[in-house]
């Protein structure tokens, strides 16, 4: 019976998106949101579920680019996206600057 389970992919997954989170806008919004509420399980559950349900999404639409796309290229236009999306953070962040 094969492995359905490939420990070096789960763990590579897990360590990857948990340093990507901390302290981006998900983590500050679920602080913000338990501050508020004082409801930490609901805020808990309901932060767990719509990240399972974004990530279903995005395994369900890479499965299908990545029969369409070599991962080499879906690579390479990630890599464009990230820096045009910095360049376009640092140009916002300038604009500000320069415009008081």
């Amino acid at each position: 019976m094969k492995n359905i389970l490939n420990w070096q992919v789960f763990i590579l997954t897990f360590s990857t998106l948990f340093i990507a989170e901390m302290g981006d806008k998900t983590q500050l919004a679920v602080f913000t949101l338990v501050a508020e509420s004082k409801q930490p399980l609901s805020v808990f559950l309901g932060a767990s579920l719509a990240l399972a349900v974004v990530t279903l999404i995005g395994v369900i639409f890479g499965g299908l680019v990545t029969k369409l796309v070599p991962p080499q290229y879906l690579k390479i236009g990630a890599g464009f996206l990230f820096v045009g999306i910095g360049f376009y953070t640092l140009w916002e962040a300038f604009s500000g600057i320069l415009v008081k």
